[in-house]
């Protein structure tokens, strides 16, 4: 890689960090109902959170995770999603920089829209990488998939990757997109109505906003990115259960299995599928 491409990955490893801050305080309020203009302020005694303790993981460090004011503990939690935050999103640039796939969907019909382009599309990306850690955190949390955070996640992902193509990247991406997008609610959504409790609403609705990102890097990514979400969750399951942690009537929050097999399949999809049709001597 070039020095611009460390530096870029390094910068949004960066900007992962504090972005991983405010998830964290996504994911306390927004289940809450608590607003996010709110200044921050120590659960416990109420006391305000000063600037030089709000630098993310630092600060952790620096308190001995403890509050400055009232000496409570401060859950380990707020660095891990932070650091989790800063690695996801140097490993959303690293994978746009050397990714075929994605080289492919963001390539520029016309040359002088490619830089713009390829930025809407990692903007695009590291937004999906921001929501998955929240969604995640407050699935785990409260079985729930807040509004709040996924119906607007449609129109985020609709501009950038219209932007996108306006400036230059092809527009199959987008019809991948949406198609993709249509599908996969559309198959929760039947999966809800023929087992109703299987499936959450939220799962629904997420499900679309996942399909978006898969179908824009293809149509490998999307099948694989779907599968895997039933396959990382059936393996978990499974392993709950032989360790007697869980019985098949358990619930069990299936929103982080579909962002994890999301991932899967943005990541790999492409190769996995190649591989898998060459097994059947497909071409």
């Amino acid at each position: 890689m070039t020095a611009l491409a460390w530096f870029l990955v390094a910068f949004a490893a960066l900007l992962g960090l504090i972005i991983g801050s405010f998830l964290n305080v996504v994911i306390y309020r927004v289940p809450a109902g608590i607003p996010l203009t709110r200044p921050s302020q120590c659960p416990h005694c109420d006391a305000p959170v000063r600037p030089w303790q709000n630098v993310p993981v630092l600060s952790w460090l620096l308190l001995r995770g403890k509050c400055a004011n009232c000496t409570s503990p401060i859950s380990v939690r707020y660095p891990l999603v932070e650091l989790a935050t800063g690695g996801a999103f140097a490993g959303v640039v690293w994978m746009l920089l050397g990714n075929d796939a994605f080289r492919l969907a963001s390539f520029a019909q016309r040359p002088e829209g490619g830089a713009l382009a390829f930025a809407l599309i990692a903007i695009a990306f590291l937004y999906l990488a921001a929501i998955s850690i929240a969604l995640t955190m407050i699935d785990l949390d409260t079985r729930r998939l807040p509004n709040a955070i996924v119906l607007p996640s449609y129109v985020v992902l609709a501009v950038l990757f219209t932007g996108a193509c306006l400036a230059g990247a092809p527009w199959e991406a987008l019809l991948r997109a949406a198609v993709g997008g249509a599908a996969l609610f559309a198959f929760y959504w039947v999966l809800r109505f023929a087992k109703p409790g299987g499936m959450g609403g939220g799962d629904v609705k997420l499900a679309g906003v996942l399909g978006m990102a898969l179908g824009w890097v293809g149509w490998g990514t999307l099948i694989v990115g779907a599968f895997a979400a039933f396959l990382v969750g059936g393996v978990i399951g499974i392993g709950m259960m032989l360790a007697h942690r869980a019985t098949r009537k358990t619930a069990i929050p299936f929103g982080p299995f579909m962002v994890l097999g999301a991932w899967i399949g943005i990541v790999a999809g492409e190769s996995i599928a190649r591989w898998y049709t060459g097994l059947l001597g497909v071409s």
